[in-house]
């Protein structure tokens, strides 16, 4: 009896030792800061938000793939011609959006080894910039990367407020200033949302013919009733909506685009969009964040690209929630814009059928799974 009681209360001892290793704050490699610089609060102490992400899958090139000129050395430039620039913004809240996301393009990749990402990270908030390199580091340790400090300070001053409270985040005006941000070398760049999954060779897409002077490209929709992206006033105003006179301008959701740098350099495209926002703050002509301003200067001139890369609105409206399915036709590309995420919903417990299909690129281990997978193992 008495053998058995204490066998017991080794196990228990045990048990509760691992335990406290295994959740300790100085042992979660990949957890991430919450506030204050890298990852130590005002007391010096180091703060464990109780996540943790796995490390991903290791994806090679295939043997057709071109070979970097870097490779060998173990170091890629920037500026090395065979590369895939994608550029995307990195933040807490959407964070596993975009380990997810990265994730699904290498997965797909026929080579990945030569994709380049570039993340913006805003300077402004809690966090340091510099915790998101060793976060996305650790998590995918063969990755080419960069982590970009982004400035808001003086995009802050343009933005107005919008129908949803994300779409007022800095950070999401960073697509305007990638031209300032990124390598000069870098002529081309993949803008991707954090939100959103490839189920697809993201090759396909890098090889988008951007023809005659267009700047973007992305998916457009020209049935979309475009009269609604503006308030009444603009449409009444005609200097104003002289800008699309003659024009048979379409939708299209910023969130996806294939940028010629070059390009966007020349026509100084940042300085006519903050001109639109500058108007805005004004007039309120507008009420959709980022998109109207695009959709101003770019009007007609957007090279279309296969729909099947911008399966869009699968987070539902972006003010009531609901469940949407996928459009008709093949997918290369899935996003989850609108008011929900398929993270929140599954946490939530109410995920719509479209977020199972995130899920397997999710590599969130949280603190719960963590305590699960430890008990279940020592039951055995």
């Amino acid at each position: 009896m008495l053998a058995n009681t204490m066998v017991c209360f080794i196990r228990v001892s045990v048990l509760v030792l691992i335990l406290f290793l295994f959740l300790s704050p100085a042992n979660a490699s990949r957890s991430f800061p919450d506030k204050t610089r890298d990852g130590v609060d005002e007391s010096g102490i180091e703060i464990d938000l109780g996540l943790e992400f796995s490390e991903a899958p290791e994806y090679r090139n295939e043997p057709q793939c071109p070979v970097s000129s870097g490779e060998e050395e173990g170091s890629v430039s920037v500026c090395d011609p065979v590369l895939i620039h994608i550029a995307m913004t990195i933040d807490v809240e959407y964070l596993r959006g975009s380990m997810a996301a990265v994730h699904s393009i290498r997965k797909h990749a026929s080579c990945p080894d030569n994709i380049f990402f570039h993340f913006i990270a805003s300077n402004s908030n809690s966090i340091n910039p510099d915790v998101f390199p060793r976060i996305v580091k650790s998590v995918f340790p063969s990755l080419n990367f960069r982590v970009y400090a982004f400035d808001d300070s003086s995009v802050k001053n343009l933005i107005s407020s919008s129908i949803r409270p994300a779409l007022e985040s800095p950070l999401n005006y960073a697509r305007i200033y990638l031209v300032d941000l990124l390598d000069g070398c870098v002529d081309r760049v993949i803008y991707l949302d954090s939100d959103v999954l490839v189920v697809d060779d993201i090759q396909k897409l890098w090889r988008t013919n951007l023809i005659g002077s267009r700047v973007i490209g992305a998916p457009v929709y020209c049935h979309a009733n475009f009269r609604r992206y503006f308030s009444d006033e603009f449409w009444s105003d005609e200097e104003l909506s002289e800008v699309f006179a003659g024009k048979n301008p379409c939708y299209f959701n910023t969130g996806v685009m294939v940028m010629d740098l070059g390009r966007w350099r020349e026509g100084q495209y940042t300085k006519k969009i903050e001109k639109w926002m500058e108007i805005q703050k004004e007039r309120r002509i507008y009420e959709l964040g980022s998109l109207p301003p695009f959709l101003l200067v770019f009007g007609e001139e957007v090279q279309g690209i296969d729909h099947r890369w911008n399966q869009h609105g699968l987070g539902g409206d972006n003010v009531v929630s609901s469940c949407r399915r996928l459009h008709p036709g093949p997918v290369s590309l899935m996003h989850w814009s609108g008011k929900e995420k398929p993270w929140k919903r599954i946490d939530g417990g109410k995920p719509c059928p479209v977020d199972h299909l995130w899920a397997p690129y999710d590599l969130l281990r949280s603190r719960q799974q963590k305590e699960q997978l430890l008990i279940s193992s020592y039951s055995l």
